[in-house]
């Protein structure tokens, strides 16, 4: 499979301004183990990923220098942090400040999960099938 990798959607402008959002995660002194995969290789592969849409297992790792797996840990360690939150809020003052923010035409979206193991019921679901009449002979 060929990758062609189109243009950079990371700048290094983009970057310098990404990266004091990104949680810094000190390495143990005693026991360090492996070192981390670079946050820069890790954003560059997710945003890949987002632009794509491949799945996370199919992340070829000789562009990026990082696995899929890395990646989808690092986007749920990120997203634990908060980081895409404070980056939204980030944009979104840039762009109040700099007078480009029109909400008159915002799109509200709003997703629904469904509840695979059930969820939690406050009161037994009514039943809305045909139910048993006695018998009049």
């Amino acid at each position: 499979m060929m990758l062609v990798m189109e243009d950079d959607v990371l700048t290094d402008e983009m970057w310098l301004r990404l990266e004091p959002l990104l949680p810094v995660r000190e390495r143990r002194f005693r026991h360090p183990g492996r070192l981390r995969a670079d946050n820069r290789a890790v954003l560059e592969a997710i945003l890949w990923v987002a632009r794509t849409g491949v799945g996370w297992n199919r992340v070829p790792t000789s562009p990026f220098g990082v696995s899929g797996a890395t990646c989808w840990r690092r986007l749920d360690e990120w997203h634990e942090a908060g980081v895409w939150q404070r980056l939204h809020e980030q944009l979104l003052g840039e762009l109040r400040a700099a007078g480009k923010l029109d909400l008159s035409v915002a799109i509200v979206d709003s997703s629904h999960l469904k509840a695979l193991k059930g969820g939690t019921m406050s009161a037994p679901a009514r039943s809305i099938g045909a139910s048993p009449v006695p018998s009049t002979t």
